[in-house]
Parts: structure tokens; sequence; C-alpha cells
């Protein structure tokens, strides 16, 4: 069976680096999806810059493959839709897929026919040792081009050693990996797997670390391969982070770029904003409580701009966290070159169209 391959100006776009979103879900106050605001966030990341979008992910929540909802496909479509109508060839559509192999494929096969390029698989899978979901990524494979995911274990990912990143590396269908464990220790593992997989020119790496984001696109990682010693990094990011200040988060990978290949100035700047981003990144992803209310943060950043109706998550159970609101307040106010308030408000109109 042939190995899928990306559309050409996708991954060129995948291996440039780029900023990808991780797509919320809006929804009423019953529940039901919002499409008018959920056709408006697609809207706002395309117009932000975004060089490509993931759709089905965490923050989309997982809760949307449960029967009682059944939003999955909804969702992938409503974000394929705007995609068809407002989205250049050169933006990567990346479809999140969950669950064991047989619902992993199926979901792959599902967004492979609503002309999505990749698929990010997840590894939280219930009772699936590093075998089984090398096994997974295989299958998965078979039917679109596969993006790795390192999850953090606060909300349910398996802690996976170098060995295992080789393995998965030297999948041929593997394009690109998100790291996001939220551990320096464990980022490197997966940088020094993915060189010995002798596959490195072939995977572009994304940080996922939302905590660590400047740090990461920053960082050079000098480590060995079949080829000899390498310097490998971070070209961009695919982050829940970047579902709110998407077009300063544009700017800021444009910096960083901009820093790597030799601009001094670039490079101070950055490291002046780094611990702004992380005081964000506290404030909505709340990290101090255990991140109970990072999906409700996200939301309530988009609410306070006027994106979203409310704060709703398909599970009752999930909210803010007490004086989270107000933490939000404070950052969208303490940094405004990181928060998009003036390009939504002056965009918000048409977008909600």
């Amino acid at each position: 069976m042939a190995v899928p391959t990306l559309r050409p100006e996708a991954a060129a776009t995948l291996a440039r680096g780029a900023v990808i979103p991780a797509h919320p879900l809006a929804l009423t106050a019953d529940r039901r999806i919002d499409e008018r605001r959920q056709r408006a966030l697609t809207r706002y990341y395309l117009d932000a810059g975004a060089g490509g979008i993931a759709v089905g992910v965490h923050t989309t929540q997982f809760e949307i493959r449960d029967p009682e909802h059944a939003l999955f496909e909804p969702v992938l479509a409503l974000a394929a839709e705007e995609l068809d109508a407002r989205a250049g060839a050169d933006v990567v559509r990346i479809a999140g897929v969950a669950g064991g192999t047989a619902q992993a494929v199926a979901e792959a096969e599902l967004a492979r026919d609503l002309g999505y390029d990749a698929v990010l698989v997840s590894p939280r899978v219930a009772g699936a040792d590093e075998r089984a979901l090398l096994e997974r990524a295989r299958a998965v494979g078979d039917v679109l081009p596969v993006v790795g995911f390192y999850l953090q274990t606060a909300i349910g990912g398996p802690v996976l050693d170098r060995d295992f990143w080789r393995e998965f590396a030297s999948i041929p269908a593997v394009v690109a990996v998100k790291a996001a464990p939220f551990d320096r220790y464990r980022t490197l593992e997966l940088v020094r797997g993915v060189a010995a997989s002798g596959r490195a020119d072939e995977i572009a790496l994304y940080t996922g670390n939302d905590d660590a984001i400047v740090a990461d696109l920053l960082s050079e990682f000098h480590v060995e391969s079949p080829s000899g010693a390498r310097t490998l990094r971070f070209v961009g990011g695919l982050l829940g982070q970047w579902a709110v200040g998407t077009r300063a988060a544009v700017a800021l990978l444009e910096r960083a770029q901009r820093a790597m290949a030799g601009d001094a100035q670039a490079y101070r700047e950055l490291g002046l904003v780094a611990s702004d981003m992380v005081d964000v990144n506290q404030a909505v992803f709340d990290p101090g409580n255990d991140f109970d209310g990072v999906i409700a943060g996200v939301h309530e950043m988009l609410r306070q701009q006027g994106l979203l109706d409310g704060v709703w998550c398909l599970d009752p159970a999930e909210g803010l966290s007490p004086g989270q609101a107000e933490e939000i307040a404070r950052v969208r106010h303490a940094y405004p070159e990181l928060n998009d308030d003036a390009f939504i408000a002056e965009n918000l109109e048409a977008w909600l169209r």
C-alpha cells in the first residue's frame, strides 16, 4: 500500500513552520453546537494568519465523540466548509483522532473524506501500551499522514520514552510530531528519538508545550542521528494557547524565525515577552488547579473578547476555577500585544455574519 502524502502546499507550510491553533468548540447554553460562533472562530484563525488549523483535538473536547453528543463529524465538517471557502492551498488541515485502532482509523477515514491533510493521533487510549500505540499509528498512517502527539500526564497522557519516539518516527507516514509533555526532560527524549529514527529531515517538530512556547522556538537540540551529530529545533506550534491571541502568535513565530536566522534584536525582544506568555498561559490553562479549567479558560478568553457567548463545555462538571475569569481579565489588560483584543473588535461583526 502506498504511503499517504501531504499536498505539496501543505507539506511546505508544515516544514517551514506555522501557527496552528487547536480549535475550540462553541456551544450554546443547552450544550448544543453554536454553528454561527463555531464558524466565526475558524474565520478568526484564518484571518489572523494561521498556517493551519487542528480540529477534533483536546481543545475541541474529546467528548464530541460520545454517542449522546455525536459532534465529531459535524465539527470537522463545519471547519472544512470554512477552510474550503476562505483558506489558501497552503493552510494545513489537521484532524484529531482518538480511541483504539478501529475508532482512530474510522475517524481518519472521515477526515480524509472531508479533505483534511493529516491526523493528530491522541496517545490517551485506555489500556494501550507503547506497542499498541505504535500499531495504531501504523494503521492510521495507511489512511492519512500522521502527526504524533506527546500529551502531558496531567490530562491523561502516558510517559513515552526515547525508544518509543524512535520507532514512531520511523513510520513512513509520520510527517510531524507535537511535543506537549510540559516537561523539559521528556521533550528532549522526544527530540532524541526523532533524531535516532534517521527521518529528522522528513519530520517537522512542533511545540505543544504551552508553558514554554518561546523557550521551545528558540531552542537548538544537539543530538545524535544515524548520520552523525545533528541540530534540531521546533519550527512552529500546534497549541491550545494559540487558540487565543492567534494574530499575536503569528507575529511571535515570525520574530522567532528571524531570531534563529541571526536577528539579535528579535532574539532580545522574545526574551522580554517569554515570561509574559507564561503568565498568560497560567491564567488560561489553570495549572494551579491541575488544569481543571483549561478548556473553560480558553473559552473565557474568547468570551471576554466576544467570540464566544459562554464557557459551556460538553461535560457539565467542567468550568472555570475560582478567580480564573479575573486572572484572564488581568492578563488581557496587562499584555495587550499578546491578546488580539483590537483585531477581534475590528472584525468580530464580519466573522459572526
